[in-house]
């Protein structure tokens, strides 16, 4: 009996032995196919991301005139500096300003967007038209919106013909709120875009079960258009958050007119003055001071990314 049971094992063995040795080939091949693809860009994103990324916070701690200058060690005193600096501060306080105010305005759009086209025929035109801000060059927006507000502008021209006169829209008080509408006009159609494409996915079946309890649009939207793109929502408000915190190009356009000069403090982004600090200080550039910028608004990027994912978070609403 002994005897049968050790042939029968041998026989187990011999069977099953090919097999495994045909499978264990495998993980590695897949290892090595898997590294050959992610090994190229993860090799791009250290020279090219990472880094630079860490040559910036040296950088931050130096005092350094570019190319062909002295790097001298000043340890924190860069982000001492900055803390003491009205220009800094300024130009950092609108940076939340823009972030909080323009995001409230373009997501309370966008909402408002999801509730009246979502039976509107020809959304999809609409939805192209709205678009249509997002591919255009921040500079021609923010040049164009300048143009059409100036003292001379088709603005004022209006409001004279009407008997209304002038109003100094870019004037001290007033070009900041003037840059977040332009911001909001110029940003708004890539989520309306983003939120009307997650509005689509939804079976058409609860809005008709809805429609038989008698919810009203408004009911709609709240219980069933917001929980099941509550997802995407999430991610757009993520990428709000980091394109709100690197607005430059269009404070430019609307203050200068795309031409090399000093926007007014009242209407300075972070991103602003550290252009300023390096290209047109008008003196020696201090490259140390613009990437002790860069390191803060990264921090700030980071923190408020985090909040932002926390306050979205939510069980994932799924359908049966």
């Amino acid at each position: 009996m002994t005897s049968r049971l050790a042939s029968a094992e041998a026989v187990r063995r011999s069977r099953t032995a090919p097999a495994a040795a045909e499978r264990k080939p495998l993980l590695p091949s897949r290892e090595k196919v898997f590294w050959a693809f992610l090994g190229p860009a993860l090799v791009l994103y250290t020279l090219l991301f990472v880094v630079p990324s860490f040559f910036g916070v040296w950088v931050s701690l130096t005092k350094w005139a570019g190319p062909g200058s002295d790097m001298t060690w000043r340890g924190l005193q860069n982000y001492v500096s900055l803390l003491g600096n009205e220009a800094f501060l300024r130009s950092f306080a609108n940076t939340l300003v823009l972030a909080v105010v323009s995001g409230t305005l373009v997501f309370g759009v966008t909402f408002l967007s999801m509730v009246v086209l979502r039976q509107l025929k020809g959304r999809a035109f609409i939805r192209s038209v709205v678009f249509l801000p997002v591919i255009i060059s921040p500079i021609a927006v923010g040049a164009a919106i300048g143009f059409l507000l100036n003292p001379d502008g088709v603005a004022n021209r209006i409001l004279g013909f009407f008997g209304i006169a002038p109003i100094g829209f870019l004037g001290p008080d007033t070009v900041f709120a003037c840059i977040i509408g332009g911001v909001v006009w110029s940003s708004t159609g890539l989520y309306i875009a983003l939120m009307l494409s997650a509005m689509d996915a939804i079976p058409e079946d609860l809005y008709e079960a809805a429609l038989l309890t008698g919810a009203s649009k408004w009911q709609q939207f709240r219980f069933i258009t917001l929980p099941l793109s509550w997802d995407v929502f999430a991610v757009a408000s993520v990428l709000w958050v980091v394109n709100s915190l690197k607005t430059f190009e269009i404070v430019i356009a609307f203050t200068t007119g795309g031409a090399v000069g000093v926007p007014p403090l009242q209407a300075r982004t972070v991103a602003v003055q550290q252009y300023n600090s390096v290209v047109v200080s008008g003196g020696v550039p201090d490259l140390g001071a613009g990437a002790a910028m860069g390191v803060i608004v990264t921090v700030l990027t980071i923190i408020l990314i985090v909040l932002v994912r926390r306050i979205t978070a939510r069980e994932q609403v799924e359908l049966s």
